[in-house]
């Protein structure tokens, strides 16, 4: 579990680093239509912070039927606000695990009704993988914007943790 651990602290580094950087965006960079999965930086950030609720709810036993609201995330600092409070419920969560947590099933429900059940493990690598692919696409958005991204690469996080 403590690997599974280091792997949301190192999540949280690097979602905050992309957090910090995409705060200095005007208003309309922020919304400008990115023709990506998600029309926006903006709307790309909307969806991480959900796809992280969403799994966390599922961990707990609950299964949402559909992302959050998001009529009020639209800043950065908004967005950055909503995921303070998401992480402090997931740290919450992953406090409370064991070892054998990391092997026990989770069974929920997609959105469309059908049912699911993966390890707990499997599914927290997911969370992890499924951020980065995000802020990815997210570092490219800043790029095309002119602005110089940070790194948020696991070596890099390594490299200031210790």
């Amino acid at each position: 579990m403590d690997e599974l651990r280091r792997l949301f602290d190192y999540n949280r580094w690097a979602t905050l680093r992309l957090l910090d950087a995409l705060e200095e965006l005007t208003a309309e960079e922020l919304t400008r239509d990115s023709r990506s999965s998600f029309p926006s930086a903006l709307a790309t950030l909307v969806h991480a912070l959900g796809a992280e609720w969403v799994w966390l709810e599922r961990w707990k036993g609950t299964s949402p039927t559909a992302l959050p609201d998001a009529s009020a995330l639209g800043s950065v600092t908004a967005v950055r606000a909503r995921w303070q409070e998401l992480w402090e419920d997931q740290q919450a969560f992953l406090v409370a695990l064991d070892d054998d947590d990391a092997t026990r099933p989770v069974s929920y429900r997609l959105f469309n009704g059908d049912s699911d059940a993966r390890p707990l493990g499997e599914l927290m690598r997911h969370v992890v993988n499924h951020a980065t692919y995000h802020r990815g696409q997210l570092v490219t958005m800043l790029r095309q914007l002119g602005r110089t991204p940070p790194s948020t690469d696991y070596i890099r996080w390594l490299r200031e943790v210790g």
